[in-house]
């Protein structure tokens, strides 16, 4: 039993193998594929359990922005000129287009020419204010040398007759006058008339504004007042030829009695006092003059003010963005006439993801490159980040990203020179390392 036991045992042992066999066994490649298999697998392990280093910066995308300001006319009127174009650097301060009114330019001519007008007004009353106070010196002297020399007494009631005629023939070359202004007025009302009823018809079809119909109506307020001036003036001046021609026949009695009497203290008197009398409506007719010189420059200075409105000038230093319109065009109050950009607001518009939004900060530094320069580095700074999340906006994204969920970031740069500018697709990396917050 234990041979049997033996045999089988020394049956299940194999043989050893001789060298002659060995060299004739081959590689059996499947143990390179189960290598490879076994290192693939400790490879994506490792892949799969290893430690992910922390990235150093965000990156994102977007496109370079910047404030702009629409500059507009102040008031109505066609374009004369336009000084700047798209790209031109424009001063803070400086005339960037001017606007013409024919209307105004002619109510400025008319106003100045009412200056000078009333400022011989005044002028003449000057001088018949000196010419009264001779007049008064001249009659009082009179009084003292009547006493003494009638026949000086005599020839003064003769000048006096001479300038009685003088004052008649004076004022009622005023009142002329003022019947010519009253026909001036006249007709200047009638055209101010004429002009807020016309206005009243294109204000009421929309194509003039408030503003212009507001005036048109003070116009011919003005000029309804201008009128009633002109004819209380007339009527002042009908009154001093009244005066002027009592005050010719009382010198002329006054020659007649000095001829036929001797010295009566009486009569001088009462040429004194009329002598007066003219000195003080001199007065009274210098005080209505400067009224008016008053009124007319102040009337002057409001047309110029407007006309200095025409010249619009630009708020801010800046760089034309945009011109819209070309010398000739008519505009009205408010409208765009250039479009600029600040050069310092210059800054890059871009969308975090809402699951990186809580690694940034206001701020927090940033580099921007442009598509156009991709090698160069723009300092940067995360400047806002908006309040609430939105969806990413259509024109930057795909389709498929459409749905995400970001936060509009801006990020404002700083550059030396004029690299970025609006409009320019750039890109840029937000540094998450820096934690020290402002």
């Amino acid at each position: 039993m234990q041979n049997l036991e033996v045999r089988a045992m020394a049956r299940s042992i194999p043989a050893p193998d001789l060298p002659a066999a060995r060299e004739k066994r081959k590689f059996d490649p499947r143990i390179l594929v189960g290598v490879a298999a076994l290192a693939t697998a400790g490879y994506l392990g490792w892949r799969q359990f290893a430690p992910v280093p922390a990235p150093t910066f965000l990156s994102v995308s977007g496109r370079i922005e910047a404030d702009e300001t629409d500059i507009g006319a102040k008031t109505g009127g066609r374009i004369d000129r336009i000084l700047f174009r798209e790209g031109d650097a424009v001063k803070a301060g400086q005339v960037i287009a001017v606007i013409t009114d024919e209307e105004v330019n002619q109510q400025l001519q008319a106003a100045i020419a009412e200056v000078n007008a009333a400022k011989q007004e005044e002028a003449q009353a000057k001088f018949d204010i000196s010419v009264a106070e001779s007049r008064i010196e001249e009659a009082r002297l009179n009084v003292a040398q009547a006493r003494e020399d009638t026949a000086g007494r005599v020839s003064q009631a003769e000048s006096n007759v001479a300038a009685s005629q003088a004052g008649v023939e004076q004022a009622i070359a005023e009142v002329k006058r003022a019947e010519a202004e009253i026909k001036r007025a006249a007709a200047q009302l009638q055209l101010a008339r004429a002009d807020r009823e016309r206005y009243e018809q294109l204000f009421a079809e929309g194509v003039v504004s408030r503003q212009q119909f507001d005036r048109a109506r003070a116009d011919a307020d003005t000029a309804a007042a201008e009128l009633e001036t002109a004819k209380a003036t007339l009527v002042a001046r009908q009154a001093a030829v009244n005066t002027a021609e009592r005050q010719l026949q009382a010198t002329r009695g006054n020659l007649t009695q000095t001829r036929s009497t001797a010295l009566n203290p009486t009569i001088r008197g009462s040429q004194l006092t009329a002598t007066q009398q003219q000195k003080e409506q001199a007065i009274a007719r210098l005080a209505a003059a400067r009224a008016r010189v008053n009124a007319a420059i102040a009337n002057r200075q409001q047309l110029e003010k407007r006309l200095e409105s025409f010249q619009v000038k630009s708020p801010v230093t800046s760089i034309v963005q945009d011109r819209p319109l070309e010398p000739g065009a008519v505009v009205t109050s408010g409208k765009t006439l250039l479009t600029v950009i600040d050069p310092k607001s210059i800054y890059m518009r871009a969308y975090v993801p809402e699951g990186d939004i809580g690694k940034i900060y206001v701020g927090k530094p940033a580099r921007v490159f442009l598509d156009s320069a991709p090698d160069r580095a723009l300092p940067a700074r995360v400047s806002s980040i908006d309040a609430k999340a939105s969806f990413t906006p259509e024109n930057i994204y795909f389709p498929k990203d459409r749905v995400r969920q970001v936060f509009g970031v801006k990020l404002s740069i700083d550059q030396e020179k004029n690299y970025a500018k609006p409009g320019m697709p750039a890109s840029a990396e937000i540094d998450l390392q820096e934690t020290g917050k402002p």
